[in-house]
């Protein structure tokens, strides 16, 4: 980043640098706030935003919600077929399954589940944001009285919110039940002892750290995509600076997952 800005000293682009990436998560943090004062403030629920609000969430939602069923069911059959025979090799066969929920439940699927949704809903919104900034939608809304926060982004970032905990939910409960028909089959001669093992797995404690890095992996791709398309990149901005919504993105995911496997395992 610090190589894109020609004709300033090394001391005025790390100046120039850190400005921005103040002003940037500045942005997301302001943005955050107001999103949630708005999804808590009645006035966002009019008849009219009532619908935007539905539709949103249906168009983010509905289409990839059965695609991405389908692929947490043949990832779950994979991973457990590979870690119940390499348990098996080993003589480890009762940690098999207890394995697959922690690999599979805890950690991969709901991952999975946020970027699946970044990548079909939320980083194209961003690109929406940007194009009526640009096209001057944005202050035509002003123009006209209207707050092109809550008219066009707040249904967009509760509409991520909910498609990445619906399909973080829905793909956990598919693999579970797969994991249990790979192991066991269509009977239920298993399923004490299943049960028994997914309470042990699922403590208070590790219940508390998978709601809580399900939703905020959820409001972390549904908030930072969209809030780079909402403001300009700024004066000396270097041409990839695009990109440093989803990196930002990523990197608060990374450190989503680092807290948690900290709080499951320390």
């Amino acid at each position: 980043m610090l190589f894109h800005l020609p004709g300033y000293s090394l001391p005025e682009r790390l100046w120039r640098t850190a400005r921005r990436w103040a002003l940037a998560w500045g942005r997301i943090v302001y943005l955050g706030a107001v999103v949630l004062v708005l999804v808590l403030s009645p006035s966002s629920y009019s008849p009219s935003a009532r619908r935007t609000l539905a539709r949103q969430i249906y168009l983010d939602t509905a289409p990839i919600l059965l695609g991405f069923t389908v692929l947490a069911a043949l990832l779950a059959l994979v991973i457990t077929r590979i870690v119940v025979v390499t348990a098996l090799s080993y003589g480890l066969s009762r940690y098999a399954l207890e394995m697959v929920i922690r690999v599979l439940v805890l950690e991969l699927i709901p991952l999975t589940a946020t970027l699946f949704v970044a990548m079909r809903c939320t980083i194209p919104h961003g690109t929406q944001l940007a194009l009526l900034r640009q096209s001057g939608h944005f202050e035509a809304l002003r123009a006209h009285g209207g707050d092109p926060v809550r008219m066009e982004l707040l249904p967009r970032v509760v509409a991520g919110v909910f498609a990445s905990i619906t399909l973080a939910a829905l793909s956990c409960v598919v693999a579970l039940v797969m994991a249990y028909i790979s192991v066991y089959g269509f009977n239920l001669a298993g399923l004490p002892g299943y049960t028994r093992m997914f309470g042990h797995v699922f403590s208070p404690a590790v219940t508390l750290v998978f709601v809580l890095k399900t939703l905020f992996s959820s409001l972390a791709v549904a908030l930072i995509p969209t809030a780079a398309g909402m403001y300009d990149a700024g004066e000396g901005a270097a041409p990839d600076s695009e990109l440093g919504g989803l990196a930002r993105m990523f990197a608060v995911l990374l450190l989503i997952e680092v807290g948690s496997l900290v709080g499951n395992y320390y």
